[in-house]
């Protein structure tokens, strides 16, 4: 990694460049310095977040940089992988990963800067955006750009909206391909984790190109690769395969047998089709089970879970085992550059990406119970009741487990819930492809440099339901037969004869959703002098973009209906268009030879809600060759995407979530969600100072402090917020929950405005290079520190996030399912030792300590401070290649103990900051022909 930073004494910046993770890898980075220091000419270039083209020393802004060769020593396997070693991406929505089994990801995997989730945090690849998406998301899938073909990474830690227009309000991470080569090279890699199980990875690259001179009318890269990931389990983690952990956490997933209450079949959905005494509403507070009774629920699958509410013991379901950590991957890849120089004043240039990820998620199969089809739309259309029902004439019927604890159910059809093992595990296989395609020329008019180009983006989503799903109403028809004695005490959960063959005939196995986002439009800039001051010229940009964006969201219509077990409910369907025009300007001033400034603002006309207005001020003075202070301000906009405006308001079931006022656990109820026309569109403004020292040569220190408020956050509540807050009396939530006697039956969570958040952090960097006789030493050490991250409901409460995920009160923190903690600190040191051919890194990755869910007797949980050592030895000393083997966790640390408050499949870790592969072995090499 690197930072971009004004040139200080000789050559200072080539050696102050190197920080932590593959730190003497920044030598590519600093080669344009080394070639200055030589007498050669400097070209001039754009650096991210800014349009105005200088010489690389004269970078300003705070531009952390991973090189290729960062990267390769990282021991990374996905894009996704790699933005985690960036410590301003270590907190709260940094990686919203492919991981989250069961979360409905369909292989999403995202990015936020500082914390802000991945919709405020803009990602571009050559300088331009991609699309969104097309699960109808507001982010971008990051691991559809190919590791393989990334030349760098830059990463701009302040606000660029007067540049880029929406959604670079926390910053921006622009992925720089392959621009330049001559020659073919392949390479292979190849790691596993050292403990049983999956987690294996393996890649395949060529880079093909021409024209790498300079001098060279056509230039062309093209570069394809092959990826694969195997899956890992529950199972295979000691940490992971139970959900039964006392006294951290007891899972509570819906177990089978369990005895609901009683009811009346046939008046579906009539309200009087619930008898007396009270129906239960979650697996606690029914009736038991005859299974518990007589302590075996280990027979159908399931475990001893204690006594309900009303006294009779009970049996539920350990999911922990079967639910997938890391899912099945490929990712398959083709990119290129391409550039044709007409003449002095005019070059024609190309880039096109066609990425496909193909991901399989398996996990535990599904659970029924009535309240999680009550709103099935077929259910209620032709009057199938949403209980399984078992009748007294059945030869199963629990006489003797009702007569001793439920007397008033005795004779009475009574449901039933199930967790049907008859086909196996739920997988869903989602293939998610993007192509991207710029055209355009760029070049020299009248001594301005100007650039023209046409964008096309297109992401594709096609999810498949590829195992353990089934129709609901298929389902519960043939279960509330009378004549098919239904036995859900089966041995294993597993129906027997003709039932057996009944059931099968009802699995699904299809589609689930197919999702189209794109954006197409026409950018133009011009760039040059305009006028001359004594320090030297002063330097404009002025740009013109339209684009029209447009999503399609197209829920198959079995599941699309919320008949289909375990898929989440009814799903939306979507197809919206819109257009947006956006003018920019930048002028960058040489006030005094010791001091700059520059300016910038932008305006952006939407076709859906208005106009939005963007600036920034920023400045740099170098009093000294040792220092330097650089300070930003800048207000920023995240324009209401078209799903959070136009998703349809629908019927479905909530995801999981306690309630504190009843003690419930695991409840999940009816739950409207859906999209909101009346937002406003986020503003936020930033301002930054910072300082970079050289007190002693070959040593630069750096420090950038930032403050982020953001207002009118547009989020969709979790329903363990929504009830929460609810329950706590906060007025803002009064009107999202409808109770049915004292239980929630029914959570609002639409697209909203809720509130503000203030964010307050410091980045310090330092590097350090010293030659011995017998080889160089680099040393880099990349930290951030979160000081302050207040996030206020509408109503103004507010919660300190820092360090937690909960308030001090145990409820969870605003956000808290945006995908895990605010950091206080985190920080990559590394150390290279490069002789001859041999290069030798070692890297500490070091987590700070945070607060979690409390555990079950409400005392807080906290997981320990962590760090993680990498170890990579890279080998040159072979003519055209480089071979490299790597340790990633060498000491296999294992993971602090997690109790999470929103919800999350996985157990025993924090998915948002453990890779659960644990020691990881590497090794990989290339050859260039």
């Amino acid at each position: 990694m690197s930072h971009k930073t004004p040139k200080f004494r000789h050559s200072l910046l080539a050696r102050s460049v190197l920080v932590a993770c593959g730190a003497s890898a920044s030598v590519l980075a600093v080669q344009p310095v080394l070639a200055q220091d030589a007498g050669a000419k400097l070209q001039r270039v754009e650096v991210t977040g800014s349009a105005v083209r200088r010489t690389d020393a004269e970078a300003a802004l705070s531009v952390q940089v991973l090189t290729k060769e960062d990267i390769g020593r990282s021991g990374v396997t996905s894009t996704e992988q790699l933005l985690q070693t960036i410590s301003a991406l270590s907190s709260s929505g940094s990686t919203n990963t492919s991981t989250g089994a069961g979360s409905a990801t369909y292989g999403l995997a995202t990015i936020s800067l500082r914390g802000l989730e991945a919709a405020r945090t803009l990602v571009l690849v050559n300088g331009r955006r991609l699309a969104t998406f097309a699960n109808g998301s507001a982010a971008v899938n990051v691991n559809v750009i190919p590791l393989s073909a990334i030349e760098r990474v830059e990463v701009l830690k302040d606000g660029a909206s007067s540049i880029y227009g929406s959604d670079a309000m926390a910053g921006v991470v622009n992925f720089i391909l392959v621009r330049s080569f001559d020659g073919i090279e392949v390479g292979l890699t190849a790691g596993s984790p050292t403990t049983a199980g999956g987690g294996q990875n393996g890649k395949f690259t060529l880079t093909a190109g021409l024209g790498g001179d300079e001098n060279s009318a056509f230039k062309g890269v093209v570069s394809a690769s092959v990826e694969k990931d195997r899956q890992l389990f529950g199972i295979d983690r000691s940490y992971a395969k139970t959900a039964i952990n006392p006294p951290f956490y007891r899972g509570s997933a819906t177990g089978a047998g369990n005895i609901e209450g009683g009811i009346i079949p046939g008046v579906y959905p009539k309200p009087d089709r619930i008898t007396t005494p009270a129906f239960g509403g979650s697996p606690g507070t029914g009736y038991g089970n005859p299974n518990a009774a007589n302590g075996t629920c280990a027979a159908i699958g399931m475990f001893d879970a204690g006594v309900t509410n009303k006294g009779a013991p009970f049996c539920q379901y350990d999911s922990a085992s079967a639910v997938g950590l890391i899912p099945d991957r490929e990712l398959a890849n083709l990119s290129g550059n391409f550039a044709f120089k007409l003449n002095d004043a005019a070059e024609l240039f190309a880039d096109a990406l066609y990425s496909r990820s193909t991901v399989t998620q398996t996990y535990q199969p599904s659970p029924l119970r009535r309240s999680f089809s009550t709103t099935n739309t077929r259910l209620a259309a032709e009057g199938i009741d949403p209980a399984l029902i078992i009748y007294p004439s059945n030869p199963n019927y629990p006489t003797a487990h009702l007569t001793k604890y439920a007397p008033g159910l005795l004779g009475k059809p009574v449901a039933v819930t199930a967790r049907p093992q008859d086909f196996g595990g739920r997988q869903s296989t989602d293939v998610a492809t993007q192509t991207r395609v710029v055209a355009g020329v760029k070049g020299v008019v009248v001594g301005q440099d100007y650039e023209v180009a046409l964008i096309s983006n297109v992401s594709k989503l096609e999810g498949t339901y590829t195992g353990g799903y089934f129709s609901i109403g298929d389902y519960n028809k043939i279960i509330n037969d009378p004549a098919n004695n239904w036995n859900p005490w089966a041995p294993g959960g597993v129906q027997s004869g003709a039932l057996a063959a009944k059931l099968k005939s009802t699995q699904y196995l299809g589609s689930s959703l197919d999702g189209t986002s794109k954006n197409t439009g026409l950018d133009a800039k011009l760039a040059g002098e305009l006028f001359n001051m004594p320090a030297g010229p002063a330097q404009y940009a002025v740009g013109f973009q339209s684009r029209e964006d447009s999503i399609s969201r197209v829920p198959a219509p079995k599941p699309g209906s919320g008949d289909i077990s375990g898929a989440g409910g009814a799903a939306f369907a979507i197809d919206r268009t819109r257009t947006m025009n956006g003018v920019f300007a930048e002028l960058n001033v040489p006030i005094v030879k010791t001091l700059e400034a520059n300016v910038s603002a932008r305006t952006d006309r939407y076709s859906d809600f208005g106009t939005a207005n963007t600036y920034k001020v920023s400045g740099r003075w170098q009093p000294t060759p040792e220092v330097l202070v650089r300070s930003s301000y800048n207000t920023g906009f995240r324009a209401p995407t078209l799903t959070e405006l136009y998703a349809p308001q629908i019927l479905g079931s909530t995801e999981q979530f306690n309630d504190p006022a009843t003690g419930q656990t695991n409840l999940q109820v009816n739950g409207i969600t859906g999209g909101n026309p009346n937002l406003l569109p986020e503003k936020s403004s930033a301002r930054s100072l910072g300082l970079v020292l050289s007190p002693m040569k070959n040593l630069s220190i750096g420090f950038d402090w930032f403050n982020i408020q953001v207002t009118d956050i547009i989020q969709t509540p979790s329903a363990q917020l929504v009830v929460s807050k609810f329950r706590s009396g906060d007025p803002a939530f009064r009107g999202l929950v409808k109770l049915s006697g004292t239980d929630v039956d029914t959570v609002t969570t639409l697209s909203s405005n809720l509130g503000t958040a203030d964010v307050v952090g410091l980045d310090v960097f330092a590097n350090y290079r010293a030659n011995f006789s017998a080889g160089r030493l680099d040393i880099g050490m990349n930290g951030t520190l979160m000081n302050k991250f207040d996030q206020s409901s509408p109503s103004g409460e507010v919660s300190k996030k820092v360090g937690t995920i909960v308030d001090n009160d145990g409820t969870p923190v605003l956000g808290a399912d945006g995908g895990g903690v605010v950091l206080k600190w985190k920080h990559t040191l590394a150390a290279t030792w490069t002789q001859g051919s041999f290069a030798t890194t070692f890297t500490q990755n070091f987590t700070d300590s945070y607060r979690v869910g409390n555990d079950l007797n409400g005392e807080a949980v906290y997981v320990a401070a962590q760090s993680i050592y990498d170890l990579n030895f890279a080998y040159k000393g072979i003519k055209k290649a480089t071979l490299m083997l790597g340790v990633k966790n060498i000491l296999n640390t294992q993971p602090g103990t997690f109790v999470p408050v929103s919800n999350q499949f996985q157990n025993g870790y924090d998915i948002s900051q453990y890779d659960p592969r644990g020691r990881f072995v590497y090794v990989s090499g290339t050859y260039r022909f």
